[in-house]
């Protein structure tokens, strides 16, 4: 069991087939989900991250298997085999820890560095699913995943983790509208990633989920897609390119730039506050931006409402 395969690899010619039927319907439907530029450039980040990983890969799964002895010998935590029953538990721990893991990385701006990459798209469709960063290892990511190496076996970590990102690639998409209430209620499906991947003030940093949405419902990240608002996607200042390097690093050009001309006492802040913070209050953070709105909304209200007599 400790050589089990990787989902993603074995569902890449699925990812394709998807991807062909998906140009074909919404070119039907006359749709303009994909632009070649920028599929291409979603492609290439993908091939690049799948040679970053297997760079790291080595590194990961060394310290995977140092995190698990070390809960087994160290703290004495029980540990959990290949038993049937395991697998559901380990992978809805797994997607607890990405839901985190997401979280943060729309929240701290070092996190944000490497997972802007996959938001710096202005199209939705499968091929975005594959517009994945190149430095994943270096920001860190995987000690989200940590913990669970300390009572699960490494390889269904793994494993887990890979069927979630399987599981991420179909919600990438305008072809589908709704599913049926009850899974949209339980599951992550395209119109709840929709709305992750929205610049409109309403949609900001919602809908975290990888696999299982409760996780947003429960910790008061949730926001339905509405059909009276149309979602603009991409970046809230976005590239304006279509540059390889740009798209992979632009981010961490941003925060090597704002170190250098900060003051000492706020250098650390933007690596460690939230995207769009400033130490001088000069720019908007995704909550300043959504406040404003819900100012703006109430004042309308307020203009709209009759007035009593």
């Amino acid at each position: 069991m400790s050589d089990l395969p990787d989902p993603v690899t074995l569902a890449i010619p699925g990812f394709i087939l998807l991807m062909i039927a998906e140009i074909v319907i919404m070119r039907r439907r006359g749709s303009d989900a994909y632009e070649t530029r920028d599929t291409a450039t979603s492609l290439m980040l993908g091939f690049g991250s799948t040679l970053a990983g297997l760079l790291s890969a080595g590194l990961i799964y060394a310290m995977a298997d140092a995190a698990h002895a070390f809960g087994a010998d160290t703290l004495r935590l029980p540990q959990f085999g290949f038993a049937w029953w395991v697998w559901p538990l380990c992978f809805v721990a797994d997607d607890f820890a990405y839901y985190l893991f997401h979280r943060s990385a729309h929240r701290v701006r070092w996190f944000w560095a490497a997972h802007v990459v996959h938001h710096s798209s202005q199209h939705y469709n499968l091929s975005t699913a594959l517009r994945q960063t190149w430095t994943g290892f270096f920001a860190l990511a995987f000690i989200f995943r940590l913990p669970l190496f300390l009572v699960f076996p490494p390889a269904m970590v793994f494993f887990c983790a890979g069927l979630n990102l399987v599981y991420q690639f179909w919600i990438h998409t305008e072809a589908v509208r709704r599913m049926p209430r009850w899974f949209e209620a339980v599951m992550n499906t395209p119109s709840h990633h929709r709305v992750h991947h929205g610049t409109n003030a309403r949609y900001l940093d919602r809908n975290y989920a990888g696999v299982f949405i409760v996780w947003d419902r429960l910790l008061g990240t949730f926001e339905a897609e509405r059909d009276d608002e149309r979602i603009h996607y991409g970046l809230v200042h976005n590239l304006g390119s279509f540059n390889l390097l740009w798209a992979a690093f632009h981010e961490w050009a941003g925060i090597m730039r704002d170190i250098w001309h900060a003051p000492w006492r706020h250098k650390l802040g933007y690596l460690w506050r939230e995207p769009g913070w400033s130490h001088d209050g000069s720019r908007e953070t995704s909550a300043t931006i959504r406040a404003r709105w819900e100012d703006a909304r109430a004042k309308k209200a307020v203009d709209q409402a009759p007035e009593s007599r």
